[in-house]
């Protein structure tokens, strides 16, 4: 019999890529108070009911409950600077037929107190999508939110 070895199910994905940036009215201390909120994504995702958080900072889990009252979404905090205003998160567990998903937030400061905010999704897809329909559902949710980002400043 062979030893165990160690292994994990979290893998960096590949398959699919989206990217959403706005520009946003407002200085880059306060949108990265709301998009830098690993808590509370739910602020600017209409498609959330609540979140829940187990632990604190990096390492810690946030459970995503969508209003649906069907879907669910694990993630695990991977980095968070709020000097540098960026953070990485990773899917650990979703009903959204995602097999695994790397995510990136961040903002920048520009001229006349306004500032970029930059949302960075890397996934795979299940069997259940199609390619081109796994990335239009992905572009699709993540401009929306950032679109209600920018509303919000305005």
């Amino acid at each position: 019999m062979n030893a165990l070895q160690p292994d994990t199910l979290i893998k960096n994905p590949h398959a699919c890529e989206v990217e959403t940036s706005v520009e946003v009215p407002a200085n880059a201390a306060s949108v990265w108070a709301v998009v830098g909120n690993f808590a509370r994504f739910d602020r600017f995702i209409p498609a959330l009911e609540h979140i829940e958080m187990t632990g604190e900072g990096v390492r810690s889990l946030r459970k995503k409950f969508f209003r649906d009252g069907q879907n669910l979404v694990v993630e695990q905090l991977n980095s968070h600077d709020d000097q540098a205003m960026h953070m990485t998160w990773t899917l650990i567990y979703n009903t959204l037929g995602i097999d695994n998903l790397w995510a990136a937030m961040r903002v920048e400061p520009l001229a006349d107190n306004r500032c970029r905010a930059t949302w960075t999704i890397i996934a795979d897809h299940t069997d259940a999508h199609t390619p081109s329909g796994f990335r239009d559902f992905l572009q699709g949710f993540a401009d929306e939110a950032m679109g209600n980002v920018q509303v919000m400043f305005k």
